[in-house]
């Protein structure tokens, strides 16, 4: 009976403080990243969004970059299950199980799912001198230089090396990765010549395409974008190369064992900050389309992440690169 009564008033416990949430203590949003990255921003334009559906409650964030995002992820994890420190994270949720061989926490079953944020679709881009002028000709000139051919990247684990991984396995061609310390000097190099592709994010490669510094064969979305400057390139998909998809997409996720009335709040108050028109307008600017199919639930998120840890695992696994 004791046992009874004191269950029963922990559960009142518990019940209480979820009906008060937040009840004027700042949420933190844990970004495994450094600021000024895409992660980064869509994290700030996120906590604005957020803070009216949550009562005007403060959302901060707090940049724990390093290991592929295992460190800032892991800090969720271990945090104290209330709600208040949550994560917001990309496709490295589905990939660092895999990555990092000793990741210290399960992405399955240490996290509460409350959603996905967005999708930022990937492009197809090579330096300015490669001869093909579309995606036809860029796999004649593939099969043609099998055995030469570069494909540069961020660095292990980035967008750009899971994407040049995955048009690898799927072209079934070897190329030769040439990792560099951010996007940035990859780009540079792929302008000047000394690399010859690289798949990375639309909010990358945008202004290089536009500028007409490289060229551009196709966007990794399963439909054709409708933004201006890309509504014009065809999917790898409709291009030829079938079943080809990646998005850099982001979702929220809360320690596991959050009381489920918290979840329901962060949950309603996410949903209530996608439909934001200046957050969507933010999300345009940088190039990503913000979710509004049933990812947004949590029970089609963590379906979504689980399809694409199965996904990526034999992908990163054929090709034995670990960011540990």
């Amino acid at each position: 009976m004791k046992k009874l009564f004191a269950f029963a008033a922990i559960a009142f416990v518990v019940g209480a403080h979820a009906q008060d949430f937040p009840a004027g203590k700042p949420v933190t949003i844990v970004v495994p990243f450094a600021a000024g990255g895409p992660t980064d921003r869509v994290a700030r334009d996120l906590a604005e969004a957020l803070r009216k559906p949550l009562g005007g409650a403060s959302v901060i964030i707090d940049n724990v970059p390093g290991a592929g995002s295992s460190i800032g992820a892991a800090k969720v994890a271990r945090a104290t299950p209330d709600g208040y420190t949550l994560l917001l994270n990309h496709i490295a949720m589905a990939t660092v199980p895999t990555l990092v061989r000793n990741v210290p926490f399960k992405v399955e079953t240490d996290f509460e799912y409350l959603g996905i944020v967005n999708d930022v679709p990937m492009t197809l881009i090579s330096k300015p001198s490669l001869p093909a002028n579309n995606y036809k000709e860029l796999t004649a000139w593939i099969a043609a230089n099998k055995g030469k051919i570069n494909i540069g990247n961020a660095g292990v684990g980035s967008a750009s090396h899971l994407c040049g991984l995955l048009f690898q396995s799927a072209t079934k061609t070897e190329m030769t990765p040439v990792p560099y310390k951010g996007t940035a000097p990859a780009i540079t190099d792929l302008i000047g010549g000394q690399i010859d592709l690289l798949c990375d994010q639309s909010t990358n490669t945008s202004p290089q395409i536009e500028a007409k510094k490289v060229k551009a064969y196709a966007v990794t979305t399963p439909k054709r974008l409708t933004t201006p400057l890309l509504k014009d390139l065809p999917t790898l998909d409709e291009a030829g190369l079938k079943n080809f998809e990646v998005t850099i997409w982001h979702g929220l996720y809360a320690p596991k064992g959050t009381p489920a009335p918290v979840l329901k709040k962060l949950n309603d108050a996410l949903k209530v900050a996608l439909k934001d028109p200046d957050f969507i307008k933010r999300e345009e600017l940088l190039g990503a389309v913000v979710a509004t199919d049933g990812r947004i639930e949590p029970a089609g998120h963590k379906k979504f992440v689980v399809g694409e840890i199965a996904k990526w695992t034999p992908v990163i696994k054929a090709a034995g690169v670990y960011a540990d």
